[in-house]
């Protein structure tokens, strides 16, 4: 049976059962700021399982799609995965206990309508009680009409109480395990279970958590209004379950992904494979619903996933870009289910492929600076190089990360941005506004391009920065000629054209020092300064200068660039003059 049938007869088992059929949510939450993605089925019902009615009644069935990272270090074993699709069924205040077990057992066993599944297989867990609530002994009694009393076992919390988090509905839950082994494994004591569970040669398939309680900053403070039904059962492993795989990766929802992947590796690694496999169709599927890849919040994950699959692709041998054809199976085999994937399928192809772009030329240069042992900070503030990376690379070679100091210094590094920000240091500009900023941009790329042109040995004596114009001193122990001044202004206007970005990072002095950053001849800094970084999109650099702002972010913003004036100020000190038209 393929994942599009198991989709179907879910929702149409439910729906011959009194439930309205009800679409997915997006992904991106619509009214919970709480959350950066959906998580659980139950999270876009919410309101419903506090008691609001729905349009369509007390009795609903969906396929919700989910985004979970929290076990993203996980991804590449038998069945972790950050996206899925959860079948869910749902009782606002109708049905309880005895329709949700019956029916799920149903579901799970009959080969009329559900998916036929060995229910000699099957292993049951119930909750046994603690301040929150008392022993589950009601779903233990239920069950025991269904399969025997010896499979069926009381857990604690941490594995059969569900909650959205610290605020919401919560109760205790009844979870459904199956067995993947080629074998059987037959009854199993609680401990024998517990071991075959850890060994993933059992697998929870389903979940029917049983609402009845209200949770306030982290305590149950009451029971709801009404009592709900939400079960919840990963497509992903159900398949798994149904097609006699021991992972999801050979599932039908994978093989196809994995293949396309083969196509590309030149390397015979599983686990990256799997890795590549479910991070860029997590990625797809979080750019179908909106989300583009970025510095903060839900994009960060985004970028974070997107980082990962291009660093693992690597290690595959894979070639640039080649992530984009999987990017085609993917859409390929979800477009009719989901149309939203190949309605922004162009988009969803150009940030993975500019992503990866990006991505490649930082992963490199990181790589190489993690077998200098550069220090976690300055690879994450100057090379771009996520401390989740070097934590992972890390501890594949078994090398100790003091993440503490990492961190620590990450809070400087904010605060010192935050200072810059709030406009603390001026330099020689005479303003802050939009002019002169243009100017000062400019001025980073005439002293890199002087030291291009005329000497490496030139260095900065001093600057003034107007709206008019921009004014700087240099060291050179000559008159500039026309053919070098004619050189320079085209080199600045060719960075002008090329539209280079402009980037700001903070690192400690010494650093900053070792990579050739230029600074004023004479001038003082502190341990953490702020150096600005003229580069390309692959991160190749023409100017890295200490500074402290502000800059456009990318030349384009400049204008043309013109030379005034070229003249002597003192003995080995010349000073240009120059303008943006």
């Amino acid at each position: 049976m393929q994942s599009n049938e198991i989709r179907s007869r879910f929702l149409t088992f439910f729906e011959k059962r009194g439930h309205k059929i009800i679409p997915s949510a997006s992904l991106v939450p619509e009214n919970d700021p709480s959350v950066l993605f959906n998580t659980a089925g139950m999270q876009p019902l919410v309101p419903y399982l506090m008691g609001e009615k729905h349009p369509l009644g007390t009795k609903l069935v969906n396929v919700q799609k989910c985004v979970r990272t929290q076990d993203i270090d996980e991804v590449g074993d038998n069945t972790h995965d950050t996206f899925f699709e959860m079948m869910g069924n749902w009782s606002l205040g109708d049905y309880f206990k005895d329709e949700a077990i019956a029916w799920s057992y149903e579901f799970l066993t009959s080969k009329d309508e559900g998916l036929g599944l060995d229910p000699n297989r099957l292993y049951v867990t119930v909750f046994e009680g603690d301040e929150n609530s008392p022993k589950d002994t009601e779903a233990f009694e239920i069950w025991k009409k269904f399969i025997p009393e010896n499979r069926i076992y009381f857990m604690g919390a941490k594995s059969n109480w569900w909650s959205v988090g610290d605020n919401g509905p919560c109760g205790p839950d009844t979870e459904m395990f199956y067995d993947v082994t080629t074998e059987g494994l037959g009854d199993l004591t609680k401990e024998e279970y517990m071991k075959a569970d850890e060994s993933q040669k059992v697998v929870e398939i389903w979940n029917d958590v049983f609402m009845q309680y209200v949770k306030k900053d982290g305590k149950v403070v009451g029971k709801l209004s009404q009592q709900n039904v939400d079960t919840g059962s990963g497509l992903e492993r159900v398949v798994m379950a149904v097609q006699g795989k021991n992972n999801i990766f050979d599932t039908d929802l994978f093989s196809n992904i994995i293949s396309k992947i083969n196509e590309h590796s030149t390397v015979d690694n599983t686990k990256a494979k799997r890795i590549v496999a479910d991070h860029i169709r997590t990625s797809v599927f979080i750019m179908a619903d909106g989300a583009i890849p970025g510095n903060t919040g839900r994009g960060y994950i985004l970028r974070r996933l997107l980082r990962r699959a291009v660093r693992f692709a690597d290690t595959l041998g894979f070639k640039n870009e080649a992530l984009s054809q999987i990017v085609d199976i993917i859409i390929e085999q979800y477009k009719d289910v989901y149309p939203e994937l190949l309605s922004n399928s162009e988009v969803i192809k150009k940030e993975i492929a500019n992503e990866e772009s990006k991505f490649r030329q930082t992963l490199t240069n990181g790589l190489k600076e993690f077998e200098k042992g550069t220090d976690p900070f300055v690879l994450a503030t100057t090379y771009g190089f996520p401390i989740e990376l070097t934590l992972e690379i890390a501890k594949e070679k078994g090398i100790e990360i003091n993440l503490e100091d990492f961190n620590q210094k990450m809070a400087e590094h904010q605060k010192l941005s935050q200072t810059s920000s709030a406009g603390m240091f001026k330099g020689g500009l005479a303003n802050h506004n939009e002019k002169t900023i243009r100017l000062h941009t400019a001025h980073h790329l005439l002293l890199a391009a002087l030291q291009k042109v005329v000497s490496p040995d030139i260095k900065q004596r001093g600057s003034n920065i107007t709206e008019e114009r921009l004014r700087i001193d240099f060291m050179c122990d000559h008159k500039l000629t026309d053919e070098e001044k004619k050189k320079v202004e085209d080199l600045v206007n060719e960075k002008i054209s090329a539209g280079l970005n402009v980037i700001r990072r903070e690192m400690p002095l010494a650093e900053a020092e070792k990579i050739g950053a230029q600074m004023e001849f004479g001038a003082k800094y502190p341990e953490t300064v702020s150096v600005y970084f003229v580069e390309d999109e692959s991160g190749n650099q023409f100017s890295k200068e200490f500074c402290g702002g502000p800059h456009v972010t990318n030349t384009k913003e400049l204008g043309y660039f013109k030379i005034q004036k070229e003249e002597a100020v003192a003995a080995g000190i010349r000073r240009i003059k120059a303008v943006l038209d």
